[in-house]
C-alpha cells in the first residue's frame, strides 16, 4: 500500500537531461545524488541500484537509482528539496504492498516512508488515535484490541501502512479507511506541511486526493468508538480466518490485482472464464482466488502484464465487461 503516492514519471528524466545540458547544466549521476543524501540522512538509510524486489510484496521488480528510507520530516523535506532543485524523479513507496515494480527498475530516487509514532489519547465518548504514516496497519489493530477500542477491525489483515491504506482508501469486511479518518497532515511538493480534513481528502473507493495531488502523508489522526476486548478479538480472529481460507497467502502478490466493479464481482467473472491457474512463467491467476496474481517463484514483471493482459482481454471478449487493475504500476516495463 502506500504504493505510488508521488511519482514524478522518469520518462521525462532524459528530456530535462538533454534540455539542462542545452542550457549549459546537468543532471546529477546518481553517486552525486548519494553524496547530497548522506549530508542529511544516515548513510544505512540510503542504497545505490537497490533492488525494488526487497521493498515489494510481490518480490519482483528491478533497481531503483538510488533508495531512500526516511525516518523523520525534515529528511522527507531534504529530499523534495534536492530533487525540485535537480529536477530529479521521485517515487514515494510505503510497505509496497499494492505495486509492481518495472523489470527495468525505477530511474531517479525511490523515498520509503518509514515515519514511526503512535500515540492514543483516550477521550470520554471515543478514542483518537495519532499514527506516524510508515506504521503498520496490523501493529496499529492489535495495539487497538488491547485497549478495547473498536472500528478498526477491518485493517488488521492488509500488509500495508497506514499512509498507503489512506492513499488507496484501503477497506474490507465492509469498512474503508475514510471511515475512520479525522485529518492527515501531508507535504506538500516544496515541503510545505500542510492539514487535509476527511472531506478534503475526497475518499472514494480504492481513491483519494494523494493519487492525484504530489503530497506526500506524513501523519493520520483517526478516531474510533470503545467496545469489549472479546467482541474486538472474536471479529478480527474471524476476518484472519476469511483471508486464510480465501486468500492466497502462501504467495508473494500485491493483494487483489483487479478493482471490483460496479455491477459485478471481478473474481468471479474471472473464475468464470476459466482463466483460475492460467500461468506465464511465475505469475499465475491464483487457484485459490481468481482475483489474485502471484508470484510462484521468480515470477518477472514482464510475466505479471502478460498475465493480466491476458486476464482482461479474455473476460471482456466473453462477459463484454472491462475490468481495472487495482496495483499500481512503477517503474520502466
Amino acid at each position: 500500500m502506500y504504493a505510488k503516492m508521488v511519482q514524478f514519471s522518469s520518462k521525462f528524466y532524459k528530456y530535462f537531461q538533454n534540455l539542462i545540458e542545452y542550457l549549459g547544466g546537468r543532471l546529477l549521476e546518481k553517486n552525486e545524488i548519494y553524496e547530497f543524501l548522506i549530508k542529511k540522512l544516515p548513510e544505512e538509510q540510503i542504497k545505490i541500484d537497490e533492488p525494488m524486489k526487497k521493498h515489494t510484496n510481490f518480490k519482483i521488480g528491478g533497481n531503483a537509482d538510488i533508495y531512500v528510507k526516511a525516518k523523520k520530516v525534515e529528511q522527507i523535506q531534504a529530499i523534495l528539496k534536492l530533487v525540485n532543485e535537480y529536477k530529479i524523479p521521485l517515487t514515494i513507496l510505503g510497505n509496497g504492498s499494492n505495486v509492481l515494480v518495472g523489470d527495468n527498475g525505477i530511474r531517479g530516487i525511490v523515498l520509503g516512508i518509514a515515519i514511526q509514532d503512535f500515540e492514543i489519547k483516550k477521550e470520554k465518548d471515543d478514542a483518537i488515535i495519532i499514527a506516524g504514516a510508515g506504521e503498520p496497519l496490523g501493529k496499529i489493530a492489535y495495539s487497538l484490541v488491547k485497549e478495547e477500542i473498536a472500528g478498526f477491525e477491518f485493517a488488521g489483515g492488509i500488509p500495508g501502512s497506514i499512509g498507503g491504506a489512506i492513499r488507496m482508501n484501503a477497506g474490507a469486511y465492509g469498512g474503508e479507511m475514510k471511515d475512520c479518518v479525522q485529518t492527515v497532515i501531508c507535504l506538500t511538493r516544496e515541503g510545505e506541511i500542510k492539514e487535509l480534513s476527511n472531506a478534503e481528502c475526497n475518499f472514494s473507493y480504492r481513491h483519494s486526493i494523494f493519487c492525484d495531488e504530489p503530497l506526500v502523508i506524513i501523519q493520520v489522526q483517526m478516531k474510533f468508538p470503545y467496545g469489549k476486548k472479546e467482541d474486538i478479538q472474536s471479529k478480527m480472529n474471524e476476518y484472519a480466518q476469511s483471508r486464510k481460507e480465501k486468500q492466497p497467502l502462501e504467495f508473494p502478490s500485491a493483494g487483489s490485482t483487479f478493482k471490483r466493479g460496479t455491477d459485478f464481482i471481478t473474481a468471479k467473472l474471472i473464475d468464470e472464464c476459466g482463466l483460475k491457474g492460467y500461468q506465464v512463467g511465475g505469475a499465475q491467476v491464483s487457484t485459490l482466488h481468481a482475483g489474485f496474481v502471484v508470484n510462484t517463484g521468480n515470477a518477472t514483471a514482464e510475466n505479471v502484464i502478460s498475465v493480466i493482459k491476458y486476464v482482461k482481454q479474455t473476460v471482456f471478449e466473453k462477459t463484454g465487461k472491462q475490468i481495472e487493475l487495482e496495483l499500481e504500476l512503477l517503474g520502466e516495463f
